[in-house]
């Protein structure tokens, strides 16, 4: 059965929210829930780690999108590390190529570049089931 694995990696200046597994409509809860956590922080960054991920889809994408606008708004930043191409192209596909903003991108006008710094210590945010896509298995589809 699929899983997917957040986890919060806090330093004095940013978080970084680890994701590790499937990111789906049935996970958006559990990356809201964790982006939230991250950024009740209050650090001034929030790197999102992507490079763990096996699957997108545009529901966690456009969680993202959201939420990298609020930290925006909040004179804070959000960025994303470790996309795959794939998940990078689903991002152009998805029209949000200028709401998120991944690493290897140059920034945009209303994002700064900043430090990347990480600390050591580690927060479990969750490590929950997901239940499989039956109709992609079914049809042979691969990730």
């Amino acid at each position: 059965m699929p899983q997917l694995d957040v986890t919060l990696v806090p330093s004095p200046d940013q978080v970084v929210v680890r994701v590790v597994g499937d990111a789906d409509l049935s996970t958006v809860p559990v990356i809201a829930d964790a982006l939230t956590r991250a950024a009740g922080l209050n650090t001034r960054q929030v790197v999102v780690d992507v490079a763990g991920t096996r699957f997108w889809d545009c529901s966690c994408l456009h969680a993202l999108a959201a939420f990298t606008a609020e930290q925006i708004d909040a004179g804070r930043d959000c960025r994303i590390v470790g996309a795959m191409p794939t998940t990078r192209r689903l991002v152009g596909m998805a029209y949000l190529s200028d709401r998120l903003r991944l690493d290897g991108v140059p920034a945009g006008p209303a994002q700064r570049p900043t430090a990347d710094a990480e600390a050591p210590a580690h927060v479990p945010v969750s490590r929950r089931p997901v239940a499989a896509r039956a109709a992609l298995a079914t049809a042979g589809h691969a990730r």
